[in-house]
């Protein structure tokens, strides 16, 4: 079931919901610059075990309207609590992948947690995706400019460049242009704006306002959120639990999909 939810005049966020009858529901936060769907294989086979899954297409990206401004995380947050109202969810896993998970984890502070009882964070973008005076880790500001500028150069190239670091077992060239295909669904000025928080934006009190038990797994190959996040991560929030993996790189909801899917499952329980 696929339809628009209107987060504010003029602007409407697209919503998937696979399994409404679902006993435990999922709300899938996609990272950058992709959509909803690239959680196609986590949608494929947890609504077979009973769970409602919900993907939303992040303002800018998907099927999403793509408006000029509202592309920092306070804004993504307020989205996020658009829908759940709307859909009236409560008792729900909140899951967010890289930016997704920073946004995630943003809605947890701001919005005090509104009607999430556990939290997912899958390589997010916390709770620095750059490197600071204060945090040695992360991607130093320069390559976030460089994606910047190659969005506003080259889009097309940019992400095809971005998608090669992306996964670290192969994938075909099929999966790769599908993949590529959802970066290319966004706008430019959006795909580019969102770069640009990562650079603005920081998460380190967030953390501390996250009172839900919450699991955080993170690929220990991942070249764009590395794994020292991870760990920044597991020590600032309570009640956390950090489950590396192994053979994995940014996309570990892809390239460990099977032990991903797992995980999830058993952390939400049925």
């Amino acid at each position: 079931m696929g339809f628009y939810i209107e987060v504010e005049p003029d602007v409407k966020i697209y919503v998937e919901d696979i399994n409404p009858e679902g006993e435990k529901t999922i709300l899938f936060i996609h990272g950058w610059p992709a959509n909803h769907k690239m959680f196609e294989y986590q949608f494929d086979q947890l609504p077979k075990m009973g769970y409602r899954c919900i993907g939303i297409d992040s303002r800018g990206f998907g099927n999403s309207d793509k408006p000029w401004r509202g592309y920092d995380y306070d804004t993504s947050a307020d989205d996020i609590r658009c829908v759940v109202e709307t859909l009236g969810l409560h008792d729900f896993t909140l899951g967010g992948h890289s930016t997704g998970g920073a946004i995630a984890i943003r809605y947890m502070a701001r919005h005090n947690g509104f009607g999430v009882s556990k939290l997912a964070l899958f390589a997010a973008a916390a709770p620095s995706l750059i490197q600071r005076p204060y945090f040695s880790h992360g991607l130093a500001k320069e390559d976030v400019i460089k994606i910047i500028q190659g969005t506003n150069n080259d889009r097309p190239q940019m992400l095809r460049e971005f998608g090669d670091t992306f996964f670290f077992q192969h994938v075909s060239q099929a999966f790769s242009d599908w993949f590529f295909q959802m970066g290319l669904q966004a706008a430019g000025w959006s795909t580019a704006a969102v770069a640009g928080t990562w650079i603005k934006e920081e998460l380190f009190s967030d953390l501390g306002e996250i009172h839900v038990p919450t699991l955080i797994l993170h690929g220990i190959h991942d070249k764009v959120c590395l794994f020292p996040l991870a760990i920044a991560q597991h020590d600032g929030i309570r009640k956390s639990k950090l489950v590396p993996f192994k053979y994995s790189g940014h996309g570990l909801f892809y390239d460990e999909r099977d032990k991903f899917n797992k995980e999830l499952t058993r952390f939400i329980g049925v």
